[in-house]
């Protein structure tokens, strides 16, 4: 028998530390798992895999006790991980979880998430990984959904593990009863009226990043979107490796003319 008995599960989001989401997960997996808990010391949405390198990083302990060890980080989701990793972590984490998101991450979301980017770099170690959110973005929102498909997945996924570059980008909704697990595809559509024009207290002009999301396949029921407007938790197998494979012989006759 080894030292550790119970699988390491490194736990970040991009809600902050003190976040319900973060906490609830917290919670959730506790009986699974020894966690350690590195998050930002505040909201870092929409960092996508943004990493710290123009100032040092800073982290502080929180809080401490058998299986759980919660620090904060001054950094981005991916720094965290990274830190957990390479610094913190004495062993490699068996799991990797990113959330429970304040808001989806569904369709082109993924590419602006920090959510996803922490799971994604979970992944680049090559730790089975995994991102969740919630389509609420209230901060007192009710998780018990997300957190019941959120530990199902996580539980199946220390035991059966991840294909190789592979991560998980699970959204549920905001229903109290959902009706069930559909792994769908990213969603293609894509954010449109992205600000809203204002004026800052001395007559300046200012934009405020908001938007709407503009489905361009309302119908495909092998979305995530169409699996969360009727009711299904949607988990999405996300993917490293970005290389358009079919496109690369189209482009061949350039090595030659170029």
């Amino acid at each position: 028998m080894t030292e550790h008995t119970k699988p390491l599960i490194l736990i970040t989001n991009d809600d902050g530390v003190n976040a319900k989401g973060i906490n609830e997960l917290i919670s959730a997996l506790q009986d699974i798992g020894e966690l350690l808990v590195i998050a930002p010391d505040c909201a870092r949405s929409g960092m996508s895999s943004a990493i710290t390198a123009s100032v040092p990083l800073r982290i502080q302990k929180l809080h401490e006790k058998k299986d759980l060890t919660i620090y904060s980080c001054s950094g981005t989701p991916v720094d965290c991980v990274k830190l957990g990793v390479n610094e913190i972590s004495c062993r490699k984490p068996d799991l990797v979880v990113s959330g429970i998101n304040h808001g989806s991450n569904a369709a082109v979301s993924v590419i602006y998430s920090g959510t996803l980017g922490a799971t994604i770099e979970g992944c680049i170690f090559g730790i089975p990984s995994m991102g969740i959110s919630l389509t609420d973005h209230s901060p007192d929102a009710d998780f018990s959904q997300a957190v019941k498909y959120g530990r199902m997945v996580a539980a199946k996924t220390l035991k059966e593990g991840l294909p190789p570059g592979i991560c998980l980008n699970l959204n549920v909704p905001n229903i109290p009863d959902v009706q069930g697990l559909k792994v769908s595809k990213q969603t293609k559509g894509y954010w449109k009226k992205e600000f809203e024009v204002g004026k800052d207290p001395s007559g300046k002009t200012v934009y405020w990043l908001t938007g709407e999301f503009h489905n361009e396949e309302p119908e495909n029921k092998d979305t995530d979107e169409w699996a969360l407007d009727h009711g299904y938790a949607s988990l999405v197998p996300v993917q490293i490796d970005m290389t358009a494979y079919h496109a690369m012989e189209s482009l061949k006759g350039w090595e030659t003319q170029l």
